[in-house]
């Protein structure tokens, strides 16, 4: 409990009449402290371990791990190793990329230690703000952070709560009032009591909605997608292989290799490792663009939203006060002449934003400064400020700057003044009032009206996002009537949502701007527009947007936004503006495009191979690859293939989806080209040239080696092969995978060794193979949509 000394409060102007409370006593604070806890809001942070460990529970590893168990089963002790380094090597390449992301959003969760200025015991003293607990007794001053949820004992504060409640205009805030942690003292002095921390306070309890924001993956679900197709696929034709061998008589020792190499060829082994490559490839060009990536996953995310929700204040808006408009309310009055007056009668240090607006119009306006006798700083009682400055006469001239009810005590309105006032109320601007004259006889000379102006470049920037699909959608706590004045001057056409119930399901196209929103309807907005089938970014900087930034697909956080809206987003803009936004989209979607056209390939080659090793086995009646054969094409095709992350893609001018059906669908006719031209190779090698088993096995090997990156490079570009030119990375990779498959089969390393006429005459065919595939490939991608999003 409280002290019951007191003493005089530091603040009171003078009588001693005025007193507060001494404070805790430190006993008493520690006895509260260990009940309600620190002044913080608690992280969840992951056990390393675990952390470490759900990257062998996903289905590439867990197909990989079944590999392993059933090779060392089957004694297949040098196969089971080279799959187990697989593994290893896609794990290891998740956790130092996840271990990268983890270090960016660690270092932008950590908050400035802010401090406190409290009283126990009767003493003030600086300590940790998260040392305050509910009855501490704080002074709050200019310039400091409101360190937890108070109740206002004496004085009075201009606070800023824009990044807390969306409101540009700052609060006055007297005796008897709340404030929220987290808002900045924009001037004054008082002192008051802690009635919440930690979770309690309005900060922590959005954290807290942040926490039960979720949203699923869509990289999870494509792998998934793709796993499935394949292990469909490939289970069956496991099965028929399994029994075609047992009638032809093959052995349990002649089957299981068969089983275990056609386990291995359905393995995607390379898939997780390309989708993570592609985004840190992305994430590096993003950061040259001031775009910094918490979540690797949020890359592709971007390639995906069709909408986006935009926060208006200090995102569409400077968050700053400007004027808007001057009224001089006398003929021979200009703009010039009342914002020269009003700035007279404004404080000349900057920390009131209304102050500094008016001065600053004021001196673009061009108008000379006037000579200030005296100046009486705006007084929240009366709510207004005052000057005296001298006339060319050398009288003196009092002028008042305030409220218009305030203002009509000293100058009655008259009906024109009280029209303009309601005009300008009506536009969305807050209204000062200007009054000049002699103390005996003031006058109201004009009206301004100020506002918090779009940021120049948020007109352009929306323009760019409609024509890139994506329906912008301006989310804000004003009224609606000032929302749709700032959706007119942005360029967003449509209807204003009034404040209301936030529907389950939503569409964009019913309203461009949702008005009078708390920080749970944007967070249910979101999620009512991923209801309806759309995948959503949220751009915002206050705490107030955290849960929803968390819960979209792809969360943004403005450079001025706090720790908090940083912490939820998973992209971060470092630099002023929202043209980082345009630069993420597009590397977005060049990122999607080339793990797209991976997976395309890889479920073209996987499901070939599948199928070619079945038609080997009833062509010859043996096993046309071993487990190590199927182990040294993974290594020469699937790992080389990871270079496909820093390929070249041109963006698509519209939003992205998986679309797991259409790309079974065009790969159907794209595996039956290559299934035909490997068979073809095959029939030639058994029936024709009179290969034995062992040869028969090499010629496979290096075919289905040869064929494969002849597909992955046809399948790279949507349009003709000819039309991009791979980038170098992919081009080495390509090259050294080909030289030591055909190393290998050309030689005789751990294989029967082929003629060196017959490895040219391989490459040539896979040349005029992938022609062909070409051709098949545009005609297929015209007709089938296997990346554009879907309409709800």
């Amino acid at each position: 409990m409280s002290s019951d000394t007191t003493v005089q409060n530091p603040l009171s102007p003078g009588a001693g009449s005025d007193v507060l409370p001494a404070g805790l006593s430190q006993d008493e604070a520690a006895r509260r402290l260990s009940q309600v806890g620190a002044n913080e809001v608690a992280s969840e942070e992951e056990h390393p371990l675990r952390r470490m460990l759900l990257h062998f529970w996903s289905p590439v590893p867990w197909m990989l791990e079944i590999t392993v168990v059933l090779q060392l089963a089957a004694g297949e002790r040098l196969e089971a190793a080279m799959v187990a380094l697989l593994l290893l090597i896609n794990v290891g390449l998740g956790i130092l990329q996840e271990g990268r992301a983890s270090a960016t959003l660690s270092l932008l969760r950590q908050r400035l230690a802010p401090k406190a200025r409290l009283r126990r015991d009767g003493v003030w003293s600086d300590a940790p703000a998260s040392v305050l607990v509910p009855g501490d007794v704080v002074q709050l001053s200019l310039g400091c952070i409101v360190p937890a949820d108070i109740r206002i004992l004496s004085g009075s504060v201009l606070l800023d709560q824009s990044m807390l409640t969306g409101e540009s205009v700052a609060v006055e805030q007297q005796s008897g009032a709340i404030a929220y942690a987290g808002a900045l003292v924009r001037r004054g002095e008082a002192i008051a009591e802690v009635t919440a921390t930690g979770s309690g306070t309005y900060f922590g309890r959005t954290a807290e909605l942040v926490r039960s924001a979720d949203v699923e993956s869509t990289e999870q679900k494509a792998v998934l997608g793709v796993v499935k197709a394949l292990t469909a696929v490939n289970m069956a034709i496991v099965v028929a292989m399994v029994a075609y061998a047992h009638a032809i008589g093959m052995t349990v020792a002649q089957i299981v290799p068969l089983v275990l190499a056609a386990l291995l060829s359905a393995v995607p082994v390379a898939m997780p490792a390309v989708f993570t490559l592609a985004a840190t490839v992305g994430a590096r060009k993003l950061a040259q663009e001031g775009v910094l990536l918490a979540r690797l996953s949020a890359l592709q995310e971007a390639a995906m939203i069709d909408v986006l929700c935009v926060d208006k204040t200090g995102t569409l808006t400077e968050n700053s006060l400007g004027v808007g408009r001057v009224i001089p309310l006398f003929e021979d009055m200009n703009e010039a002449f009342v914002l020269a007056r009003a700035a007279a009668a404004s404080s000349a240090d900057g920390q009131d934003p209304v102050d500094a607006a008016v001065r600053s119009a004021a001196a673009s306006s061009g108008e000379t400064s006037l000579n200030v006798l005296r100046f009486t700083p705006f007084d929240p009682a009366a709510k207004m400020a005052e000057a005296v400055i001298a006339a060319p006469d050398g009288s003196e001239i009092r002028i008042a700057k305030g409220s218009p009810i305030a203002i009509s005590a000293l100058a009655p309105l008259k009906p024109e003044a009280e029209t303009a006032i309601a005009s300008l109320s009506g536009e969305g601007y807050r209204v000062l009032a200007v009054a000049a004259g002699t103390p005996g006889q003031m006058a109201l000379i004009g009206l301004i009206g100020l506002s918090d102006p779009p940021r120049a470049d948020s007109k352009p920037l929306l323009g760019e996002l409609k024509a890139l699909g994506i329906v912008p959608v301006m989310i804000t706590g004003d009224t609606a009537q000032t929302a749709a004045i700032v959706a007119g001057a942005i360029g967003l056409d449509g209807a204003v949502c009034p404040p209301g119930q936030i529907p389950k399901q939503a569409a964009p196209q019913d309203y461009a701007v949702y008005a009078g929103v708390f920080p749970e309807d944007k967070f249910k907005l979101v999620r009512a527009f991923q209801n309806e089938g759309h995948a959503v970014g949220m751009c915002g900087d206050g705490a107030n947007d955290a849960p929803a930034l968390r819960q979209a697909q792809m969360g943004i956080a403005v450079s001025t936004a706090t720790d908090i809206a940083k912490s939820a987003a998973g992209l971060v803009l470092t630099e002023p503006g929202l043209r980082g936004i345009l630069a993420c989209i597009a590397e977005g979607r060049s990122a999607f495009r080339r793990v797209l056209t991976f997976t395309l390939s890889t479920m073209v080659n996987k499901a070939v191979t599948l199928i070619v090793m079945g038609g080997g086995l009833v062509m010859t009646g043996h096993a046309v690859m071993t487990p190590l054969l199927q182990v040294l094409w993974m290594l020469t095709s699937d790992i080389a293939m990871m270079a496909r992350a820093g390929d070249r893609a041109k963006p698509t001018p519209y939003p992205n989806a998986w679309r797991i059906r259409e790309l079974t669908l065009a790969a159907l006719p794209l595996g039956a080209v290559k299934l035909t031209y490997a068979m073809a190779v095959l029939a030639i090698g058994w029936f024709w040239l009179k290969f034995d088993a062992e040869t028969m096995r090499t010629l496979t090997f290096l075919t289905l080696v040869l064929a494969g990156q002849a597909t992955s490079l046809v399948l790279r570009e949507r349009d003709h092969v000819w039309r991009s030119r791979p980038a170098a990375i992919l081009i080495a990779a390509m090259m050294a995978a080909a030289i030591v498959a055909t190393s290998f089969a050309w030689l005789g390393w751990l294989m029967a060794p082929l003629p060196g006429w017959l490895v040219v005459s391989l490459y040539c065919t896979s040349a005029a193979f992938g022609l062909v595939l070409d051709a098949v490939k545009v005609a297929m991608l015209k007709r089938l949509p296997v990346d554009r999003r879907p309409q709800p």
